[in-house]
Formats: C-alpha cells, structure tokens, sequence
C-alpha cells in the first residue's frame, strides 16, 4: 500500500534547508481573535482534507485567499511533529489553516469549496493516504462556524451526489499547530514530487468523475500558463539568498561553480520564481564562460529584453516576463542558427528532468526530445 512517509516524504528533511527558510514554529489558539483580526480584518479557517499539501494547494488558487498553512489539528499532544503524526497516535489530523479577507470570500464558500476537494464519504482516510491523521474534518471555532458548516454539509447530503453517507466530521477547533517548514507551500516549492504524487494520488480523477466541471483539481505550474509572482516575503522564504539576490536584486552568481553549467541531462530549465519554461537542453552549449548558455530560448515570448548600463558597459539584459525575475544578458556572439548566446544564471532556474516534465505539467515540450 502506498505509503508517503515511505517514500517521498522520507527525503525532505534533508531537503529543508535548501528549500525553505523562514516561519518560525507558532500555535494558533482557537479563539475569536485568532479567527478574526479587527486590525487587518483577516479571517481564518481550519479544514483536514487528507494530504495537507494537496489541501494547501486548493485553498491558495482561490481568490480572496491570502495564504494557507499546512499543520495539524484535533489531537492531545502539544506542538506535535510529522513523524507522531503520521503515527496515528496523537490524534491529531492533518490540516490546513486558510488565511482569507471575508470582504472578497465568505466563509461559507470556503467549505462549499472544501467539499469539492475531498471524497467526504471516505472515514479511514484519503485516495492513497490511509489512517485517522488523514480523516477529513471542518474545524470550527465559533457557532457562526458551526451553522454554516453544518447547513452546507446537510445540504450535500440532501443533493444526492454521493450514494454513501457523509462521513466528514465538524469539530471544534482547539489549537492549529503548523507544520514542519519543509511541508509548507510544497506544491510551489516542489512541483515535480508533488505533481507526481497528486496524479498518483487518485483524488483528481476522483474529483473529475464525481463533480465533473464543478471540480477543482490541481493546476500543474505548466498547465494552463498560470505562472505568478509570489510575494516578496514568500520569496524570502522559499529562495535561497543566492536565488533571491540573483532573481529580485539583478545578481550575478560565481561562472563556473554553479548548478547547471554543466548540466547535460536532457530536459528544460524554468523560472525558479514562477515555473514559466525559459530555455531547453536541446538548445544549451557550453560557451566557456562558465554559465549556463543557449543558443535560443525555448519560449520567446516569456523572454523580455532590457538595455543594461551597468557596470560602465551597454549590454542587453534578459528578464521572465510574467515573473520578471533577472535571468542574466543575451550577447550576438553565439552559435548557428542564431548566432544568439544566452548566457544565464543557474540561479534564477530551475532544471526540470524530460523523465519528469510530464507530472510536472510540462509535457506539451516532450516532443522536443523525439
């Protein structure tokens, strides 16, 4: 049976460090300020739908959602980490607390969305992830909560969807801990693994036959063309200083010791910021300048040109377009076909493996290695 403490998750602790840095270990008291802050008049709510990654990721797609925490809640121990957890003897489920401006989203569309992201008729947990710590459950923190969450579940099971009764339970909410900073935001910061783990998963197809279009499944960073700019404070937490300095501050990283210089495996190379896809192997050489270098750029179109004066020289400096994130300068002293040279920092990609491009979302590229 299909275990993810087994398999994927068992490597990202030593990942952590590479990939997040930032939130600092916190509890959030069930109480009527933490549900509601009159200074920012931001609003939250606690819902477990199986794999907090996955639930994370629905709730930050919708609009008037500010930001989702992946964490656990309705267990005894205090402070718990992943490894108790997802023992089962805590008690506690995985959850996700939803940041959200109720001026743009009810709380009552929260759990009318909640209900498309989960099979509610599942009590021993969710698709691939089995055991009580992935149970679904509505937290709720006051009665406002609680009526609204309770109408909108007999609502569901008044509407004949599901043949099996649901199961999904409506709790109070005691205290939310969040979880390990490497979970946090792992649909962003990991799309390959977690791309890979969803289509595994079963939810979407799940969702797809039970909700038709009425079903939000997961959008794949290549999927639709989505690509965004998070946050500088989200940046800051999800970079490393090198790829913050060389992305938002226009850096240049050290030629020849850095990550894809010489990178040969076959694959393409996105935005480390975004997912926008940037350049290819088919196109890459090796210049001798000690940075990675192609003779023409994968997408034109996401590729924008800025006259640089810096450095007492005129150059022509190439930024993402959707991301606007620095990616280094383009000389005309490149190979045929174009005589183009792109010469780029690792830094602000990421090399995405072809073995790989399709749970990623980028399978429309394949074709490019045929």
């Amino acid at each position: 049976m299909f275990h993810r403490a087994a398999s994927l998750r068992i490597l990202l602790p030593a990942l952590a460090a590479l990939l997040l840095a930032g939130r600092a270990p916190h509890l959030f008291a069930a109480t009527e300020d933490a549900t509601m802050s009159s200074q920012t008049a931001h609003a939250t709510a606690v819902f477990a739908g199986g794999c907090f990654w996955c639930t994370e990721s629905d709730f930050e797609k919708l609009p008037g959602v500010l930001e989702a925490i992946s964490g656990y809640a309705g267990g005894r121990e205090p402070n718990p980490t992943y490894q108790e957890v997802a023992s089962g003897r805590t008690g506690h489920l995985e959850a996700v607390q939803v940041v959200y401006d109720p001026q743009r989203i009810s709380y009552a569309q929260l759990v009318e969305h909640f209900w498309r992201t989960i099979d509610p008729t599942d009590a021993g947990g969710q698709f691939v992830d089995r055991g009580t710590q992935y149970a679904t459950a509505i937290f709720v923190a006051n009665d406002q909560e609680r009526t609204a969450a309770e109408a909108s579940k007999q609502a569901l099971e008044a509407s004949g969807r599901f043949s099996k009764p649901i199961v999904t339970a409506i709790l109070p909410l005691d205290r939310f801990w969040p979880a390990e900073d490497y979970h946090q935001n792992f649909h962003a910061a990991n799309p390959a693994r977690y791309c890979a783990y969803r289509q595994g998963s079963g939810r979407d197809q799940f969702l797809e036959k039970t909700w038709g279009s009425l079903a939000t499944p997961v959008t794949p960073p290549g999927g639709a063309g989505g690509w965004a700019k998070p946050s500088s404070a989200e940046l800051k937490a999800r970079l490393t200083p090198l790829q913050y300095h060389v992305t938002q501050e226009a850096g240049t990283e050290p030629p020849f010791k850095n990550e894809y210089a010489d990178n040969k495996r076959e694959g393409i190379y996105v935005d480390v910021v975004s997912g926008e896809p940037l350049f290819s192997s088919t196109h890459k050489y090796d210049s001798g300048s000690g940075w990675p270098s192609f003779w023409q750029a994968l997408k034109p179109d996401n590729i924008v040109e800025h006259t640089d004066r810096s450095l007492f020289m005129t150059r022509t400096e190439v930024r993402s377009k959707m991301a606007d994130s620095h990616l280094g300068h383009v000389f005309p002293d490149g190979p045929q076909p174009t005589g183009m040279r792109y010469c780029i920092n690792s830094a602000a990609l990421r090399f995405i493996p072809r073995e790989e491009m399709e749970a990623a979302g980028y399978g429309e590229y394949l074709n490019l290695f045929k």
